[in-house]
């Protein structure tokens, strides 16, 4: 059996190693550690749960440790992709667990995290950047990350990269990189696009398969569960009662659907919680390491939380919507099975879903066994007779294997007053019969009901017959169309009311006002007020007459004062 200490790896690494409770390499680490310390490129297909992160990190930190050289700020050394904010904060706390005892800086820089600390810490200068695509291009924007210190370069789970449309970003920041330098990627599925993206990036790779293409654990029972889509939600409490979980986590299509599970787990009783994209950062983070903790053992969770959630014990996966994309299912299920452990994956798949499940399927080239041992179990709407999809009468893309039958129109549908009907009319015809009537017959059937039944009444508008054709394009019928002016209500002015002249009004007004024997009020002048004639008591707010004095500033309070004592 190989051990850490037969990869060469330095004292500092080896015992944090042991810290951490490592005993043996797995199967990816003893496969791609010597090649990526001789510095060559590597392209690793591995399934989730294998140890790839300690795969690429436990190389890379000892190089770094060896070289012990001061990090420039602004200028990484190492730079490491992920997807998701969760996978880069996972990858962030293994550097941290491993580089105790060194004095090697890191900084872990995703969206939905305020700028100012990941600022701080580019520009004091750090060894490794663990960087979502997004985030990693505001910093190169901004200038507070630069591309040309970079020795290695890693991108992890690059198929859910693509997935996720980051191709472009991908190439953009390689090219900006220096043509000397050590690239490295690991995929969980090796699709087209990996493989197109690896050949434009990798030089003489050394390609590390451990696990067979597109797998997943061989310790995870996976099961099927059909069933209609109205009782999916039934069905996932008889699982949470029947099976026996340590953990479990659920996995919902949409965001809004994923708190709705929570919120009715935890209403029967169940320790429950969702986490999703629209969920701010910290909460996430809280969740998380609730989940982790124990504090509950029910998560419901988007895809977001398939890459890099690594939690201990997690027993079950249960999909409650089957995964748009098969390469997604094994993400899901990875969670599960880890390290050799045990783990149960159940898929609830509803009629909708069947063409997913075919295509989940394909991907595993393995049939998932089907669990009836439930009251609800239904396989109906499937595709029949081995159709392709959207093809045939009865493909899916008409319903299934859903039976049709001709339409035939119902009599009270085509009642007329004449007690015939259209068909009945045209025979007549044929037999040289009423052609009129034929004809008649024919547009009646064709009406409505509220048009020929004498029984219906018609809830219509009244009209005037004398209303103009708004077809002529003449004054009176733009008149006529025009809303009519609302009247004014009560009088407009004061000489409707009082027939009395404004003019002679306002004389009388002037003459009363200069008659009058009330002394005007003086017009205030908008000086300060001084202290001639009043005086002060020790307060400084009553006079002689123990009237109160007017408020006077602090200023001009204090001035008069000093006049006073003058």
């Amino acid at each position: 059996m190989t051990t850490f200490a037969a990869l060469n790896l330095c004292a500092p690494l080896l015992s944090a190693i042991d810290a951490q409770g490592f005993t043996a390499p797995t199967d990816i680490q003893t496969d791609a550690i010597p090649s990526l310390m001789e510095g060559k490129d590597l392209m690793g297909a591995a399934q989730t749960g294998g140890g790839k992160t300690a795969a690429f990190l436990l190389p890379i930190l000892n190089k770094l440790i060896e070289e012990n050289e001061r990090p420039v700020p602004g200028s990484p050394k190492v730079l490491i992709l992920a997807p998701t904010r969760e996978l880069a904060q996972q990858i962030g706390d293994t550097v941290r667990a491993f580089k105790q005892g060194s004095k090697l800086f890191y900084t872990v820089i995703y969206g939905g995290a305020p700028y100012n600390k990941q600022l701080f810490d580019l520009r004091r200068g750090v060894d490794i950047v663990i960087a979502t695509p997004g985030r990693m291009h505001d910093h190169i924007d901004r200038g507070s990350l630069r591309m040309d210190k970079i020795t290695t370069f890693v991108l992890d789970e690059c198929d859910r990269m693509l997935d996720m449309g980051f191709v472009d970003e991908v190439r953009k920041v390689a090219a900006s990189m220096p043509k000397e330098r050590q690239t490295v990627m690991f995929s969980a599925t090796m699709n087209p696009g990996v493989k197109k993206l690896s050949a434009s990036l990798l030089r003489d790779p050394v390609f590390v398969e451990v696990a067979k293409e597109n797998s997943v654990a061989a310790d995870v029972d996976h099961r099927v569960l059909r069933v209609k889509h109205a009782d999916k939600r039934r069905l996932l409490t008889r699982l949470l009662e029947r099976e026996d979980y340590t953990r479990a986590l659920i996995f919902v299509r949409t965001r809004s659907m994923t708190d709705t599970i929570a919120e009715d787990l935890q209403g029967l009783g169940y320790k429950a919680d969702s986490i999703h994209g629209d969920r701010k950062q910290n909460i996430r983070q809280k969740v998380l390491r609730n989940f982790t903790n124990g504090k509950f053992n029910v998560l419901v969770a988007t895809d977001v939380a398939a890459r890099g959630l690594d939690v201990k014990d997690i027993s079950h996966v249960i999909n409650f919507d089957m995964p748009m994309e098969a390469d997604a299912y094994i993400h899901r299920v990875g969670r599960t099975g880890r390290a050799g452990a045990k783990g149960v994956a159940l898929s609830i798949c509803s009629n909708t879903d069947t063409n997913l499940l075919f295509g989940v399927e394909r991907l595993l080239k393995q049939k998932i066994d089907v669990d009836m041992d439930h009251p609800w179990h239904d396989e109906s709407g499937g595709r029949s007779n081995g159709g392709k999809k959207g093809k045939g009468k009865t493909g899916r893309k008409f319903g299934g294997g859903t039976s049709y039958s001709k339409h035939e129109p119902s009599s009270d549908n085509n009642y007329n007053p004449n007690k015939k009907f259209g068909g009945e009319f045209v025979k007549e015809e044929a037999r040289g019969g009423d052609k009129a009537g034929a004809n008649d017959g024919l547009k009646l059937a064709s009406k409505p009901d509220r048009k020929f039944r004498p029984d219906r009444t018609e809830n219509r508008p009244n009209r005037s017959e004398n209303q103009p054709n708004r077809s002529e394009k003449n004054v009176k019928a733009k008149a006529w169309q025009a809303p009519a002016p609302k009247k004014r209500k009560g009088p407009k002015n004061f000489d409707e009311v009082f027939d009395v002249d404004p003019m002679a009004i306002n004389s009388l007004k002037s003459k009363a006002a200069n008659n009058s024997d009330t002394p005007a009020k003086p017009k205030k002048t908008g000086k300060p007020f001084t202290e001639k004639g009043a005086k002060f008591n020790k307060a400084g707010k009553f006079d002689k007459s123990g009237k109160p004095a007017r408020k006077l500033g602090p200023r001009r309070f204090k001035g008069q004062k000093k006049k006073q004592a003058a």
